[in-house]
């Protein structure tokens, strides 16, 4: 099979909330574990990961190796 981009993709501290849930809806357990709740909010159409951690003064850097972790765990589980 087969590797796209898509599928290499990682998490990254500019994307917006709204698109990395609508791609990794796994992802949101994650969000959830560290304190942000701000996945079905407004402002997540429009607010980056790293705008909603310093908002809500969450660590970016160990959201996003969870969150990239929790997505390669998930990507294995499929193969």
């Amino acid at each position: 099979m087969k590797t796209t981009k898509k599928a290499k993709q990682a998490i990254t501290k500019d994307m917006i909330i709204s698109d990395i849930v609508s791609k990794h809806p796994e992802l949101v357990e994650t969000f959830f574990r560290n304190g942000l709740f701000c996945v079905g909010c407004h402002q997540a159409a429009s607010e980056t990961l790293e705008q909603a951690c310093q908002v809500h003064g969450i660590d970016i850097d160990k959201l996003l190796k969870q969150l990239n972790k929790s997505k390669k765990a998930k990507k294995k589980k499929e193969k």
